[in-house]
């Protein structure tokens, strides 16, 4: 049975009355929202809990999309401000665009896939538990700092959909003070952009799965090429203390 659907024009509603709406309305069996012109309001979909919300995002949502999320689906078609996923449980946010600084920070659980650039310090403080471990597939760049002080999950950085052509994959000091989880890069990071005591390593048969799996959830999340995306050498940045990660990974 098909859930009850909303469509809500943002323009001219201040944050609070916005999330209110969507709140009550969820209250009342609402489970799948479209929201246009959204311009920087702040919170949609934080804190809510449950797989059956979905939500569609057109324009640029302000900080803490999606915060401590459990469950829901969120699709952006547009680019969004910082904090997305902020300590994020679980559930899936898709951008189809750029995202500011902080993404995941935190994060739990669950899969963020980024088509484009993301800001500084993404993946920060990302861990996992148990069955819980946590997954940031990004297209294009990212800033400096990504995976700083990482303890679980995965970081999983394309740079094949970027809009800063001439910056490195990476910014500096990647993975600076992780102590757990593992960052795959599509390409060799310069070594002289990595955290202390950090290398990267060829990825084995059971990384190179991993990839490929999110990869084709990545491309099936903005119509790409998975074959054109998986044709290239990939590397891996990880602690000097491993732990089994497998299949845990992967969505499919």
């Amino acid at each position: 049975m098909a859930g009850k659907s909303m469509n809500i024009d943002a323009e001219g509603i201040y944050y609070r009355q916005l999330n209110e709406r969507i709140r009550q309305a969820v209250a009342d069996g609402v489970s799948e929202f479209t929201l246009t012109n959204v311009k920087g309001q702040r919170y949609i979909a934080t804190g809510l809990k449950g797989e059956h919300l979905k939500f569609v995002i057109h324009g640029t949502p302000g900080q803490d999309l999606a915060a401590f999320m459990q469950g829901p689906t969120v699709r952006v078609e547009g680019n969004t401000q910082d904090g997305v996923g902020n300590t994020m449980d679980r559930g899936r946010i898709s951008v189809n665009g750029m995202t500011g600084d902080v993404l995941g920070y935190g994060m739990r659980g669950g899969h963020i896939f980024v088509h484009r650039d993301v800001g500084y310090r993404v993946g920060i403080h990302m861990k996992s538990f148990k069955d819980k471990v946590p997954v940031i597939v990004i297209g294009g760049k990212a800033g400096d700092f990504l995976g700083e002080y990482m303890a679980g999950g995965a970081i999983i950085l394309l740079g094949s959909f970027s809009w800063r052509q001439n910056a490195p994959i990476s910014g500096s000091s990647l993975g600076t003070g992780m102590h757990g989880g593992v960052i795959y890069t599509r390409g060799k990071v310069p070594e002289e952009q990595l955290g202390p005591g950090l290398k990267t390593e060829p990825v084995s048969p059971e990384d190179l799965d991993v990839i490929r799996c999110n990869v084709a959830e990545f491309a099936r999340e903005f119509d790409e090429d998975p074959t054109r995306i998986m044709d290239a050498e990939f590397y891996k940045v990880a602690p000097f203390s491993h732990r089994p990660y497998g299949n845990m990974y992967c969505p499919c």
